[in-house]
């Protein structure tokens, strides 16, 4: 059996992304909306991974935009556990920001998720 902090190492989750103008608003930079549905993506596989379970988001808590993210840029969004409860576990994600054509690189977002672990009949469960 896997220790609970082997499996939060293990439960990381990193997704690298370009940002296509397909994707921006009218400053050329990504949609909010767009930025908080790749979180909330990233976050469910985080959740996912750790527990092996169905999984639902039950809340997303103050989700910090601190840096605009341009067109033209690539973009990591890592998902890490950040608390374990007995039916609900807490996903914290960043999103980071690089240049494409140089090795600037910083914090844009970062926001948590908060998932329920669910059985066949869509009734809670314990997460481990």
């Amino acid at each position: 059996m896997t220790s609970i902090d082997q499996r939060i190492k293990d439960a990381e989750t990193h997704v690298f992304k370009a940002v296509f103008p397909s994707t921006t608003n009218h400053y050329d930079t990504l949609f909010g909306g767009t930025a908080m549905q790749l979180m909330d993506e990233i976050a469910f596989i985080t959740a996912t991974r750790f527990t092996r379970k169905r999984v639902v988001t039950v809340s997303s808590d103050k989700i910090n935009f601190t840096k605009p993210i341009p067109a033209g840029t690539i973009i990591e969004l890592i998902g890490r556990v950040a608390r374990i409860g007995n039916t609900s576990l807490q996903i914290n994600v960043e999103i980071y920001v690089e240049e494409m054509y140089s090795f600037e690189r910083h914090q844009a977002i970062h926001g948590s998720f908060t998932f329920v672990a669910i059985d066949e009949d869509k009734q809670p469960i314990q997460v481990v």
